[in-house]
């Protein structure tokens, strides 16, 4: 495949900056509320040492733990998908829903720390106007124009905010270096006495208080997806910049953090710790760029936690747990309401509870610690169930190291709500449920996306706890199971005696190309040029000019001539090229005049772009590829056009072909065969192995684990009898088996193996869905390569009638320079030659 420009992070450092806005400004405005506790109850000389040392503690056995998660999970969702995976679709709901919150307080802390950093250099933000402080007006303000920033698009608030990471990391270096230029290299002392029943209670104290340095650190997991390179360099890379990040944190509080301690006086309610450590350690007039770097950066956490909940809102929509108008996209192709909300949210507590970030402190490291928990749990789990699949003492330390993350991130959970409760930490029990109640209700109204998606939060296996299970001579009759065969409790592949697709042979002799005369849509002539280069096929190219009324006559005909030129010079340069090509314009709107033309010329395969004239992504908001997707019974390949101006051309060494184990999948066999022959390319077959709906069953959890096991058996047999009549047909055939989640699953193989095209169906086993909310729609979604999609007919007698007419070549149309009719009686024009 052609060399595309790639928006996606190709270094660790990239990704540093991309995503270290958050947890890079927390050594900003963590030192404050760690310093009044400590030294206001006169305990510091005895407990600042120990409380910071467990703070370093924590984030090596935290990072570790990430190391491991995005090993695991490659597509973006992080600690969060691998939540989902363990402990099933609660997990999803409970995540969604601090999340929410966690963004919302990372929006208050960081807004508030920066209004403070601002009255540091201008007191007189701190006085009243009419009851209500400056600093509140400011941060009301900045909020507003914060969210706008972000709801004109990533671009916008990339060039707004994007170097802000950069500089608070020279900011943070040029005070561990001066530290040491000044003070000398001095580590924290552990006074033991700190662990004495009468410190302990202000050494753990101070611990949760400055363990607030943590908080966005999921992001990094989150990054995976956007790096550039196969699966294990993505995981790699995400790691390194974690590193970069979190090893500038601990720095500062080793090195930096004793000297906050000596020249800071956590009294002065004025002038922040950092603030006051900075006008001693540097001079003028690096300390007042550093608070200028400090608004930057503490602005674009902002920021961040606003786009944060822009994708969440988007997420939730796909999945269908938020209505259409909160997760409804703008203009600029955002979800603007959730950040409007947010920022109402935040301003009303500004005027509620005053700017100090204090105030929010703790609240939002509470959230953070619950997620952080969840995910070191699920961490442990899946390393026991490793184990016990396959022993090594290796795996065991790894064990240990994730139990006693998990053990540090709850402790750290329950003493926060402990200390805090009353001080707001109580607001979790009621948001949370609440949040959760809204999710499932919208869930049920608006109906599930799809099994394949949700089908793990059906294995509840908190119902298991107590009934003595675990047995492995526990049979399925025990459970109320009839059979080891009943297709709600095992699956195994369809017979290869009832698949015919294996054997068939299929043609392109006509391929119609979608045009509207924009550079997004005609960034699929190309890679109709490659196909129709191999396979010998007629290129036609299909256009449409909106109906019209009487009284727009005029306007319609000069569009028409618009756009009839346009397809004239189109059609001479694919003849210059030597293909045979000719075109036609419909009326009405391209989608409806494409299927219209379908049914009446021959044609055998469609391209077209997600993307049209206005340059928008309409596949996922309802626009002309998905509607064709769901209307027509052809083969339609679907290019992505993230840059218009730059040209792909499809020449596959690697296609990949998902598989569900039905005969009904293995429609993309025929053709997967015809273009890999065609262009020489291995075919890479994929599945991912049906797993049990046992909700209604109380089995234990080895029992489920052994249906697992016989799914993924199953299905890796399936694949190798489909990739050895592959191979006898002399294209060279491989098979992975992998995953949970389809949609998912085939996104992160197509880009851990380089695939240059994924073929697949839009219909599969089991209960048929509708294509709106299917694998395949969320595949196109969020595939970088183009996807060619067969659409399987719902009904099985007709399906096999249309595939037998499918397969039989096409003869070609004589028509030249002559007018044909359309449906509705309005000539359409036709060039052919």
């Amino acid at each position: 495949m052609a060399s595309n420009v790639s928006h996606k992070l190709s270094n660790a450092f990239e990704g540093a900056l991309a995503g270290g806005g958050d947890p890079a400004t927390s050594p900003l405005y963590v030192f404050g509320p760690f310093l009044k506790l400590i030294v206001v109850a006169g305990v510091a000389q005895v407990t600042f040492g120990a409380s910071v040392w467990m703070v370093v503690l924590t984030i090596g056995v935290v990072s570790a733990m990430y190391r491991l998660v995005m090993r695991w999970v490659t597509d973006g969702s992080g600690g969060s998908g691998l939540s989902e995976e363990e402990f099933g679709g609660w997990a999803v709901k409970v995540n969604a829903a601090i999340t929410f919150i966690e963004y919302t307080l990372t929006f208050l802390v960081s807004m508030a720390a920066m209004v403070t950093f601002i009255a540091d250099r201008l007191p007189v933000l701190n006085e009243a106007f009419f009851g209500i402080q400056y600093r509140t007006i400011l941060a009301i303000i900045l909020s507003i124009l914060t969210g706008w920033i972000v709801n004109r698009g990533p671009k916008m608030a990339a060039r707004a905010f994007g170097p802000a990471t950069a500089g608070v990391l020279v900011l943070l270096w040029t005070m561990v270096f001066a530290t040491i230029w000044k003070t000398g290299f001095h580590l924290p002392h552990i006074d033991l006495r700190a662990f004495h029943p009468h410190y302990l209670t202000y050494t753990i104290g101070g611990y949760v208080r400055i363990l607030a340095v943590m908080t966005g650190i999921e992001v990094f997991a989150n990054l995976v997806a956007a790096y550039e390179g196969p699966a294990s360099q993505k995981s790699a890379k995400a790691f390194n910049s974690l590193l970069i990040i979190m090893g500038t944190a601990a720095a500062t509080m080793l090195i930096v953090g004793p000297t906050i301690y000596q020249f800071s006086d956590p009294a002065n309610t004025h002038v922040s710790v950092f603030t006051q450590t900075m006008d001693q350690l540097l001079p003028d007039p690096l300390p007042y760029v550093g608070t200028i770097i400090g608004v930057a950066v503490l602005m674009s956490a902002s920021a961040a936690s606003a786009q944060g909940l822009q994708n969440l809102a988007l997420g939730l929509y796909h999945r269908k747990y938020i209505p259409y108008q909160i997760g409804q996209r703008n203009q600029f192709e955002v979800a603007d309401k959730p950040v409007w909300i947010e920022v109402g949210i935040v301003s009303v507590c500004f005027l509620l509870f005053g700017t100090h970030e204090e105030t929010y402190l703790a609240i939002y490291a509470a959230g953070v610690f619950i997620l952080l928990s969840m995910t070191g749990w699920a961490v442990s789990k899946r390393l026991v169930r490793e184990v016990v699949a396959s022993f090594s003492f290796s795996k065991v330390a790894l064990i240990v190291g994730a139990v006693l993350a998990a053990a540090l991130t709850s402790s750290a959970t329950v003493i926060i709500f402990v200390e805090r409760f009353v001080e707001g930490a109580w607001t979790y029990f009621i948001f949370i449920p609440m949040l959760y109640a809204a999710f499932t209700y919208f869930r049920i109204q608006l109906g599930e996306p799809s099994a394949e998606m949700d089908y793990l939060g059906l294995l509840d296996t908190t119902q298991l706890a107590g009934f003595g299970f675990g047995q492995s001579e526990t049979s399925a009759s025990e459970f109320g199971i009839t059979t080891a065969a009943d297709p709600k409790i095992t699956w195994r592949p369809e017979p290869v005696a009832q698949s015919t697709w294996r054997k068939k042979v299929v043609t392109i002799t006509k391929i119609a190309v979608l045009l509207d005369g924009s550079h997004s849509a005609a960034q699929a002539i190309p890679i109709a040029k490659d196909i129709a280069r191999v396979t010998n096929a007629r290129i036609q190219l299909l256009s449409s000019v909106k109906n019209h009324t009487q009284a727009q006559m005029e306007a319609f005909e000069t569009s028409r001539k618009q756009r009839e030129a346009y397809l004239k010079q189109a059609v001479s340069d694919l003849e210059g090229d030597g293909f045979t090509a000719d075109y036609v314009i419909r009326p009405g709107y391209i989608a409806e005049a494409a299927v219209a033309q379908i049914g009446t010329d021959g044609i055998d395969l469609v391209v077209t772009t997600t993307c049209g004239k206005s340059g928008k992504s309409h596949w996922g908001s309802g626009g002309v590829s998905r509607k064709l997707a769901q209307e027509i019974s052809i083969p339609i390949l679907l290019v992505q056009s993230e840059n218009p101006r730059v040209m792909r051309t499809l020449a596959p060494k690697r296609i990949l072909v998902a598989l569900d184990g039905s005969i009904r999948s293995e429609k993309t066999l025929p053709y997967a065969q015809m273009l890999a022959r065609a262009f020489g390319s291995e075919v890479l077959l994929t599945a991912v192995p049906a797993v049990p709906e046992m909700k209604k069953y109380r089995a234990p959890a080895e029992f489920i684990h052994n249906l697992q096991t016989e799914a993924n058996r199953n299905m890796g047999k399936f694949l190798a009898a489909v990739a050895k009549s592959l191979n006898n047909a002399g294209v060279t055939t491989r098979t992975i088996v992998t995953g949970s989640i389809p949609a998912r699953t085939i996104v992160a193989v197509a880009n851990a193996e380089n695939a240059d095209l994924i073929l697949m169906t839009s219909r599969g086993r089991g209960k048929l869905e509708r294509f709106v909310g299917s694998v395949a729609q969320r595949v196109v979604e969020h595939a970088d390569q183009p996807v060619f999609m067969i659409p399987v007919p719902e009904d099985l007698p007709e399906f096999q009638d249309l595939e037998e007419s499918l397969l039989q070549p096409q003869p070609e149309k004589a028509l030249v320079n002559s007018p044909s009719s359309a449906p509705d009686g309005f000539p359409s024009t036709r060039w052919e030659t």
